[in-house]
């Protein structure tokens, strides 16, 4: 397994200054942050300008990730591709198609992304909305050896009420999805901190969908026991929320600062002979005031989870 980070938390930074970087430290592969130079959404980043790349700047990039003894894993493009807006949703699906072109540009197998949601119908409807955005992705994307890998995220922050934005949190939507979707370059970027706090069993789910787990996320869940039993439910924060994440008895951290047993979880990895990429995404807002503590952040999350692999 190589250890990597999600790339567009390090800011504005360059690619080559964060590949440079990552390779100091240890890593060996990145996810690459490919959104559109201009957008407002959060822990987004745009270190492959994929609306212009070109051979040259693939051939250019891969001769310094050679250098470094790198990879890229992933170009990564995380948004909501069944947006209620058509215009809007049509703008994020060719924006997605031209991540798969950057990848295969570069010979980069997994591009991630969400399925998303139209948050005006019914989850059913969504799926029969999902079949019709998605099987022709699903086949480009398989004409150029790339494979759509789905973060299990639900995405909550796109939610008027803070419920899922997205129809591909659990593993009851995951059947689903496969079951519409029945291609084999279609997988998960498996993410166990968004199942700590959904009170979803990450260990059995790596067994369960052992045949379809293209990547991992390293990313860990604190949650705070008292105020979800004695405050909020598991329906979370209703009142004074800051924004839509704010549930108020659970945060995201960097690995080994939370919840998840790290121990049991690369065991089972390698029980099931996971061999490819761990990824840390970094959201520890403790973390991430400046470049500085990202960095930090990030470092201590190498030296944590190196020592398991």
């Amino acid at each position: 397994m190589k250890l990597g980070f999600l790339t567009g938390i390090m800011g504005d930074v360059s690619i080559y200054e964060k590949i440079e970087w990552a390779s100091k430290i240890g890593f060996k592969t990145l996810e690459v942050s490919c959104w559109p130079r201009v957008n407002t959404r959060d822990y987004s980043g745009s270190d492959i300008d994929v609306v212009n790349f070109t051979k040259e700047e693939a051939d250019r990039l891969n001769a310094f990730l050679k250098e470094k003894d790198m990879t890229i894993a992933t170009l990564a493009y995380y948004d909501n591709n069944l947006d209620h807006n058509l215009e809007r949703r049509k703008g994020y699906n060719n924006h997605l198609i031209k991540v798969i072109e950057a990848a295969a540009l570069l010979g980069v197998k997994n591009v991630g992304t969400f399925i998303g949601r139209d948050m005006t119908l019914p989850i059913e409807d969504n799926f029969d909305e999902m079949e019709k955005v998605f099987k022709p992705i699903l086949e480009y994307a398989k004409e150029k050896n790339v494979r759509i890998i789905i973060e299990n995220c639900s995405m909550p922050g796109w939610h008027e009420s803070g419920w899922a934005g997205t129809i591909s949190y659990s593993p009851e939507l995951w059947d689903e999805m496969f079951k519409r979707l029945p291609y084999d370059n279609f997988g998960l970027n498996y993410d166990p901190s968004h199942l700590v706090w959904l009170g979803i069993d990450y260990l059995e789910g790596l067994k369960n969908y052992k045949n379809r787990i293209f990547q991992v996320h390293a990313k860990d869940t604190e949650v705070f026991h008292d105020k979800l039993k004695n405050c909020y439910s598991i329906f979370g924060k209703q009142l004074n929320r800051k924004d839509n994440w704010d549930m108020g008895y659970w945060r995201h951290r960097m690995p080994g600062k939370g919840d998840i047993d790290w121990d049991k979880f690369m065991a089972v990895l390698k029980e099931i002979g996971y061999d490819d990429e761990v990824i840390i995404e970094h959201e520890d807002l403790e973390y991430q005031d400046t470049l500085e503590k990202v960095k930090e952040g990030l470092t201590l999350g190498y030296k944590f989870l190196s020592e398991k692999l």
